[in-house]
């Protein structure tokens, strides 16, 4: 009976990843598509997915509402515009202060070994904070703020190390990508192109990451 359990159980989380990650795959297929109702619901079920399979196996609430939050801001960031950008924004606001606390309350705590990912974390904040918040104009203030939220989220991956960390660096290069496309690059920029799939891949890849780090 047991083992029935197991197989089942294991059949579920297959089940949750393969939807997961066809979702991914869709928008992938989708992004410079123009908006519609299946590009935004393949965003968002990407990551959704992954909320609803952390809730199944009795993961960490701060996790599931984590996904879940960032599933919203693929939801809003799913559209164009001031309004659907500051949705988003604050989704992932927080969600990185979630994750932060997550990661701080699961790891090792700051050591001496943490010191050069510390360091690194907050060269990260200090030059995409200047660069960004120079150039977000009436939007300073909030993308100060979510500046902040990635550095809190960046230094709790930091006390955990492994998949998680490896999630966060690269979590923290999509946000990177998307503040550049949104406040430095012109809309009909040829790196755009590139920078697009970028964002989402390298975003994907380290919610997964971060959600098998903490699940296993």
């Amino acid at each position: 009976m047991m083992e029935l359990f197991v197989d089942n159980h294991s059949m579920a989380v297959l089940t949750y990843a393969l939807v997961s990650v066809l979702a991914f795959a869709v928008y992938l297929f989708l992004l410079d598509h123009p908006t519609s109702l299946g590009r935004t619901l393949s965003k968002t079920l990407a990551v959704a997915t992954l909320a609803v399979m952390a809730w199944a196996v009795g993961g960490p609430l701060l996790l599931v509402v984590a996904l879940a939050l960032s599933a919203l801001g693929d939801a809003f960031l799913a559209h164009e515009g001031d309004v659907a950008f500051l949705g988003g924004l604050g989704s992932f606001l927080v969600a990185h202060v979630l994750y932060a606390v997550l990661f701080i309350g699961s790891g090792d705590g700051f050591t001496g070994s943490t010191i050069p990912g510390v360091l690194a974390v907050a060269a990260f904040a200090v030059t995409i904070g200047f660069v960004m918040v120079r150039k977000a104009g009436p939007l300073a203030l909030p993308v100060a703020a979510y500046v902040l939220a990635i550095a809190s989220m960046g230094l709790g991956g930091v006390t955990l190390g492994g998949q998680v960390l490896a999630g966060v660096v690269l979590f923290m290069a999509s946000d990177a990508i998307l503040g550049s496309e949104k406040f430095l690059m012109a809309e009909d920029d040829q790196l755009r192109k590139v920078s697009a799939p970028a964002v989402w891949v390298l975003y994907y890849s380290g919610q997964l990451l971060i959600t098998h780090g903490l699940l296993a």
